[in-house]
């Protein structure tokens, strides 16, 4: 027969139920952990970023932190010009070569630099694996950063800052700007690739002022 629990035990199991209450209100009350926002303005939490990027749902990830979808200028905050839009020239037809060509404007005469422009870095401009391919033709030293959804494609490189199958994060340097391939001066090709369908970088925010 189980006696009656004593005034002391009473207490303590009080006293233990009450401090589970106030940590249970504590830790509901803390803020979501902030991340900054690469290649943006302003902040977002981990949450808000990996579930949608430029107001569009991204289920991709979502709740680990992972940019998905490409946003932003491969080549980071550098002012830079296009000296190819997409979908003419030797981009032409777009859903095969689509891409734009991006190269620095080192003095702001909206005309490229090619001695700024050769080893800049390249930026991802989303989450996923990296897929290298050195020496190809016309694309030179090309690389791709490929998820669930979309791939960007990087051609003409100088040199790499990854290797085939790394796990890479939106804003790490993956390689550097050169002249590999069919290219007439340095410059990055740049394209952006949704469930196979070759898209407008434009459309992502790689424009080519920030």
């Amino acid at each position: 027969m189980i006696g009656e629990a004593s005034p002391s035990l009473l207490r303590t199991v009080l006293i233990g139920v009450a401090l589970i209450g106030l940590l249970v209100l504590f830790f509901q009350n803390q803020p979501a952990p902030v991340i900054s926002g690469w290649g943006g303005s302003g902040s977002a939490t981990i949450g808000e970023r990996a579930g949608t990027i430029r107001g569009e749902a991204n289920p991709i990830g979502a709740g680990l932190g992972l940019v998905t979808v490409p946003q932003g200028s491969p080549l980071g905050t550098v002012q830079a010009v296009m000296t190819q839009s997409y979908g003419v020239g030797s981009h032409a037809p777009a859903e095969v070569w689509g891409g734009v060509d991006l190269a620095v404007d080192s003095d702001g005469d909206g005309q490229a630099d090619p001695a700024a422009t050769m080893g800049t870095p390249i930026y991802a401009t989303h989450s996923g694996v990296a897929s290298v391919r050195p020496d190809t033709w016309p694309a030179g030293n090309y690389l791709a950063i490929v998820n669930d959804e979309y791939k960007t494609a990087f051609a003409h490189l100088e040199r790499y800052a990854v290797e085939d199958g790394e796990q890479v994060q939106v804003g790490q340097v993956i390689g550097y700007v050169g002249a590999t391939g069919q290219a007439s001066g340095p410059h990055l090709h740049y394209e952006v690739w949704q469930r196979g369908v070759n898209t407008n970088p434009l459309d992502f925010g790689a424009s080519t002022r920030r």
